[in-house]
């Protein structure tokens, strides 16, 4: 028969391994809680943490800028860049080069230029894919139902950060649209309602038709004196010399 007094030790200790156990897995459900709390919030956070660091700039109005275009319609010669905003060479054309032609022949009436997107040209422009460089593309066009596309399109070069580093996050280019100045209302739904999602493809698949194979490429056109089109492809952020003999060869042709 058992001795009472060893039956309650024997108690004591089951109670005390109990306890024991119970804590360990009060223990163990906390550490657990906590874990999962620490995951949700670094996945959380980011969508909450205030965007910082936007660069804004004094606005560089263009002539006769309408929309992705500027200069004369009717201007004797075309020229359509085919560009990606996260592209350092598409940068340096647009900060460097750029601006000569506005001055020499786009303000005078000889030149008439327009901006396209071709960011998503390296995966063979498949729909449905959905790349930083697309975003920026129709983030611009929704600023330029605004009449602020080239504002647009000048602070999203200033506030690229490299390729695919979260550039040009939805949040992100929201910030970057705010601090250009645009009624955010109208851009959130242009943007978030993808009004542009056809012409960012579009621009894509008109890229590859006229031959280009890597941003920045440019389409000079211009109709010569028998009536004929004629394109030329440049491929690449050439230096201003190169676009001015081009342009004064198919302003002589057009000439004639």
């Amino acid at each position: 028969m058992n001795n009472p007094k060893e039956l309650s030790k024997r108690q004591a200790r089951r109670e005390q391994m109990r306890r024991k156990e119970q804590r360990g897995r009060l223990v163990g459900i906390a550490l657990i809680t906590l874990g999962a709390l620490a995951v949700a919030f670094l996945i959380i956070w980011p969508n909450f943490k205030p965007i910082t660091g936007i660069v804004t700039l004094e606005p560089n109005p263009r002539p006769q800028a309408d929309a992705n275009h500027m200069g004369d319609p009717n201007a004797p010669v075309k020229l359509v860049e085919y560009s990606d905003y996260q592209c350092p060479f598409c940068e340096r054309f647009s900060t460097q080069t750029e601006p000569q032609l506005v001055e020499t022949y786009i303000s005078t009436g000889k030149l008439y230029f327009t901006y396209r997107s071709a960011g998503n040209w390296v995966s063979d422009n498949i729909r449905g894919g959905k790349t930083e460089s697309e975003d920026a593309a129709k983030a611009a066009y929704c600023a330029g139902d605004q009449n602020l596309y080239w504002e647009m399109h000048d602070m999203l070069f200033e506030n690229v950060l490299g390729e695919d580093v979260d550039s040009f996050t939805d949040r992100r280019l929201a910030a970057i649209a705010e601090k250009t100045g645009l009624d955010m209302g109208q851009f959130n739904e242009c943007y978030s309602g993808n009004k542009y999602e056809d012409q960012v493809f579009q621009d894509g698949k008109d890229a590859l038709l006229a031959g280009v194979k890597g941003t920045p490429g440019f389409v000079l056109s211009y109709t010569n004196a028998s009536g004929e089109e004629v394109t030329q492809l440049i491929e690449g952020a050439q230096p201003f010399a190169v676009f001015s003999e081009a342009i004064e060869a198919a302003l002589a042709a057009a000439a004639q």
